[in-house]
């Protein structure tokens, strides 16, 4: 285990099994705040093109003043932040990530997790919506069902427009000449997260900076593998219909209690989804952050205390 004393994070990675008949294994990384055989577990799962330290600051108001109210794990998703890159970029789905998350999960009920609670931004949400419904569907992993369930700024309907954006950028394999050549790269591209401090952005930016040294001097690269935008790009209209009918499916079947976080200007879930996720499957409430489009990184005061609340509230 390793120690990120920058993000007041521990560091560890597990073997986990490539999904399907693909043979082999890869490791993903996790970081863990607070003690690390607490029976509360907040597992944190990040967004398609982020890293596990987004939730660095949510992950120290969970914890407590004492560092002792819960647990919060917070995945580096495969192909992302120091979990290994996969060979087989069609392996860069969904399903891949839930059977590696539940993994995860078998580890933590091992080290003494008994309480269960999810948050998902956007992919981590999906992933979530997947692992979710498999708990109460599968009858083997009823033990690893989460108590509550946060998905932000997701749903099971992914507006064709916002993914076509995404697409625009997810996987350009950019060189920069400095880290704040990045920072300023990365603030300009994460716009829709709403306003952010300085310091808050260089924050969230410094992680998904890597040194790359593989020219004639020190440059810096993203985090990620470029290939996590090979299915994205797959992606067709038609597919995106058979895709949300499976995931309203999906949440459907969902009986943890569920908060929904929305950017009031989100172009990736619509009002309408939000409003149905409301009378459909477990009835989500919804939480709604004007001046935030996709999606509210949970950093802003009022975000982590709808987070708090929702988890330790009444």
């Amino acid at each position: 285990m390793e120690h990120a004393d920058l993000h007041n994070a521990q560091l560890s990675r597990i073997d986990c099994d490539h999904a399907g008949t693909q043979p082999g294994t890869h490791r993903m990384a996790y970081w863990s705040w607070g003690s690390s055989y607490h029976q509360h577990v907040v597992l944190c799962v990040h967004g398609l093109a982020r890293q596990g330290l987004d939730f660095d600051v949510l992950a120290q108001k969970l914890i407590g003043e004492d560092g002792k109210r819960c647990r919060v794990v917070s995945v580096d998703v495969a192909g992302r932040g120091m979990s290994d890159w996969l060979s087989d970029p069609q392996l860069y789905q969904v399903p891949q990530y839930a059977t590696d998350i539940v993994t995860l999960l078998m580890t933590l009920k091992a080290q003494g997790a008994q309480t269960i609670d999810w948050v998902g931004t956007s992919m981590g949400g999906l992933i979530g919506i997947a692992v979710a419904a498999q708990t109460v569907l599968q009858p083997q992993l009823a033990a690893l069902k989460p108590r509550k369930l946060i998905l932000n700024d997701i749903g099971p309907v992914v507006q064709w427009a916002a993914l076509q954006r995404i697409s625009g950028y997810l996987g350009a394999d950019k060189r920069f000449a400095s880290e704040q050549e990045a920072i300023d790269y990365l603030s300009e591209l994460s716009v829709s997260f709403g306003p952010h401090t300085p310091e808050q952005w260089r924050a969230l930016c410094r992680p998904m900076i890597r040194p790359d040294m593989t020219g004639a001097g020190i440059s810096f690269k993203l985090h990620y593998d470029p290939a996590v935008a090979v299915p994205v790009r797959a992606t067709t209209p038609e597919s995106a219909a058979q895709a949300e009918a499976l995931l309203w499916q999906l949440y459907d079947a969902i009986t943890s209690e569920t908060l929904l976080i929305r950017g009031a200007q989100s172009d990736l879930i619509t009002l309408e989804t939000a409003q149905q996720m409301q009378v459909r499957g477990p009835k989500a409430k919804l939480v709604q952050f004007e001046g935030v489009g996709h999606a509210p990184m949970l950093v802003q005061p009022e975000q982590t205390l709808a987070v708090e609340d929702f988890l330790f509230g009444a």
